[in-house]
């Protein structure tokens, strides 16, 4: 047993959700609506707030509404090899989803994964439409791992898009998996995989 002042650390591990354990919703919608505007995501455009604000604008020109998105959602799985790969994770150590999507769009695919615990935002909808977004804070992710390290934990953090950067740079070890190759050349100083194998690795080596 390690004695209460015991220089080791506990570990934690930080996941973004879509695009490194889920498929990107908007990307679904796009697809299912024909709405090709919103494939745009974190991986093409750095500032969260300018996405979201072109997002809210294409839903309301094109009457989407939010029980629309929803049914898209309930029709997606985690990716392949996602619900073994946390499986596996959960067992060794503690996980926690820090993530750019809303409490709103989550639940299904929360479910499919065992409820592995979720930090990220809310909408502001009336009368089933979205009228705006909120932060659960600024730049949550990053901070969410600042807390962890404050309580004496070491992070270890995997994303895939801009809006992860801020969170690997301040983890003790940041991973990118399945980043696009335009956001791994922006950020060379973060080793890049591509498979859950890979990246277990990596997170445990």
């Amino acid at each position: 047993m390690l004695a209460i002042n015991s220089p080791v650390k506990q570990s934690i591990v930080t996941l973004d959700l879509e695009g490194v354990l889920v498929p990107e919703i908007w990307i679904a919608v796009a697809e299912k609506t024909g709405i090709d505007a919103l494939r745009r995501t974190t991986r093409d455009e750095p500032d969260y707030d300018v996405l979201m604000r072109y997002r809210l604008d294409l839903l309301a020109v094109n009457n989407l509404k939010l029980s629309d998105i929803q049914s898209v959602i309930d029709t997606l799985a985690p990716l392949e090899g996602a619900k073994a790969f946390v499986d596996e994770l959960r067992a060794r150590t503690q996980l926690f989803i820090l993530s750019d999507t809303f409490l709103q769009f989550a639940t299904p695919l929360m479910r499919q994964l065992d409820w592995p615990t979720l930090f990220c935002h809310h909408l502001e909808v009336r009368d089933d439409v979205i009228v705006d977004y909120h932060l659960r804070q600024p730049d949550q992710k990053r901070k969410s791992v600042a807390a962890f390290q404050s309580l004496n934990y070491r992070v270890i953090a995997a994303g895939d898009a801009y809006n992860d950067t801020s969170m690997l740079a301040q983890a003790d070890k940041g991973i990118f998996f399945r980043a696009p190759e335009n956001v791994i050349e922006e950020f060379p100083q973060f080793p890049a995989v591509t498979k859950y194998d890979e990246l277990m690795e990596l997170i445990f080596e």
